[in-house]
């Protein structure tokens, strides 16, 4: 059910995309220290093209007939930060940050060349976000991401317990229901979450790489300075959110986890295993070709598709990856490749995919047994094996790299809980039995629906007589997704704080 990245945009292509980038390979010296490949210093910065129907003297509603290139189309730059970080904030010798972060961007091609003898050959490549590889190496380990991104730190979640957190739940049902973009600006306290069986999770996915490795964790070439730059983004954000689970010692380079009583070594694990080790998500990053300005999934950590895997799918381009999804070509190629190219950095966003299925798949690579369920509406599976299955994920581009990134984590929830949940039956039954046809069929809810279907009539008919929905409600998107009603009070409820 989980693809890529139309999800972020589209809303039934559940999900696993937008991404790829961290590498796990150690380079030596300071090439391994920065977490960076070697590339080919070519080409220049020119202004960007107009790309737009207009721009190309077309109708209004009429795209470009032939496929543009995005070879000069950059995101906005960050180098202005540089200026407004404390003085310290550069290490060793070289221009201030108040210097530096008056220069304008000069971009170059960053590219991917073993052959490249010495760091001096690449240390003034410049990212698509405008910085170079020595302002990044200047900046050191784990500089203030929150100001070089231009999205917040979060806050610390001080009632916080990892022996009672469930997930919100989230329910991200829409109505009307067609292949479009639902999506909202990222909640930057709720980037990554934990929840009660943080530890069985983490254990499950390092079962799950010890089994299949590069189907599941995978880099090439080239996404080095993200894999490092998504692995301290990350961390410093775990620190910030669970002050009273995890630390960070910068001096010895040890990440300090609390619920799972680990250490890890900074200096001598590969950014992707850290992640493995201690994030129950997923992340994929795109990195832009400098050839034609159109994003390929360059490495990640997967371990929550269904019906794809990393292995698959790695080193494709963003429309290559989306090939499968319904209307993809024809609604969404141009505009995503659009979006990617141009995305902000302070952008951040958010949204969610949904699926019904028969217990709990979280990885279900091509070919896995579990896919004969979809086959079938088996009459001996009960109502207590459909689970909702939400695939929550977030959007963003790193702030030095210029990777674009994609997270996202896979929720179960029995539809059991939805027979207190305000509108959601009905919700629900109204996009299975009114759905577009290819959008449904592409979203296999299917082998569910003989038992899902009697069971949410059942609960909406419950729900008319408690008097918690109206009889003559019109099914439409509530003002509250991708929650309901009274759903903070059911959700702290359940946690007892």
């Amino acid at each position: 059910m989980l693809v890529f990245f139309a999800y972020v945009f589209a809303a039934a292509l559940p999900g696993l995309v937008l991404f790829i980038a961290a590498d796990e390979k150690q380079r030596t010296g300071l090439l391994g220290r920065l977490g960076i490949g070697r590339r080919r210093l070519q080409g220049v910065f020119t202004p960007p093209r107009d790309l737009s129907a207009k721009a190309q003297g077309l109708p209004p509603n009429e795209k470009p007939s032939t496929s543009p290139t995005y070879e000069d189309v950059f995101p906005p730059s960050r180098r202005h930060i540089l200026a407004e970080l404390p003085n310290d904030a550069l290490k060793g010798p070289g221009k201030s940050g108040k210097q530096l972060g008056q220069q304008p961007p000069s971009y170059s091609k960053l590219t991917p060349d073993k052959d490249t003898p010495t760091i001096d050959q690449y240390k003034d490549h410049v990212t698509a976000t405008g910085f170079t590889v020595e302002e990044i190496r200047r900046l050191g380990d784990f500089p203030d991401y929150a100001a070089l991104s231009g999205v917040p730190a979060p806050e610390p979640y001080e009632d916080f317990d990892i022996n009672k957190a469930v997930p919100r739940p989230y329910r991200p049902f829409r109505w009307a229901y067609h292949q479009t973009m639902s999506l909202t600006k990222l909640e930057p306290d709720w980037w990554l979450e934990l929840y009660k069986d943080y530890a069985d999770v983490i254990r499950q996915r390092e079962e799950l790489f010890e089994k299949w490795r590069p189907r599941v964790i995978q880099t090439l070439p080239g996404s080095e300075i993200a894999a490092k730059e998504l692995m301290e983004m990350c961390l410093q954000f775990l620190c910030a959110r669970y002050p009273q689970c995890f630390r960070l010692d910068l001096e010895k380079m040890v990440f300090h986890n609390n619920i799972l009583k680990t250490q890890t070594d900074l200096n001598s694990t590969p950014p992707m295993h850290v992640l493995l080790h201690n994030v129950p998500e997923d992340f994929a990053m795109m990195i832009r070709d400098p050839e034609t300005g159109i994003y390929s999934f360059r490495g990640g950590i997967i371990m929550s598709s269904l019906g794809w895997d990393l292995g698959s799918k790695i080193g494709l381009k963003l429309h290559e990856i989306h090939e499968p999804i319904p209307d993809y070509k024809e609604k969404m190629q141009f505009s995503m490749d659009r979006y990617f190219a141009k995305k902000p950095t302070d952008k951040a966003i958010q949204r969610g995919s949904w699926g019904l299925e028969i217990d709990r798949p979280l990885y279900m690579p091509p070919g896995d047994p579990h896919e004969q369920h979809r086959e079938t509406q088996n009459p001996a599976h009960t109502l207590d094996q459909i689970h909702l299955r939400v695939d929550w994920q977030t959007l963003r581009r790193l702030p030095l790299s210029g990777a674009v990134v994609f997270n996202f984590k896979g929720l179960f929830t029995p539809i059991t809980e939805f027979r207190d949940e305000p509108y959601i039956p009905t919700l629900v039954l109204k996009v299975l039995r009114e759905g577009k046809k290819n959008i449904m069929d592409y979203k296999g809810t299917w082998h569910t629906e003989h038992v899902a279907i009697p069971a949410l009539k059942e609960y909406e008919r419950e729900q008319t007589e408690k008097g918690l929905m109206e009889k003559d409600w019109e099914p439409h998107t509530l003002d509250e997704s991708p929650f309901y009603p009274g759903w903070e009070e059911k959700w702290h409820r359940q946690q007892g704080f």
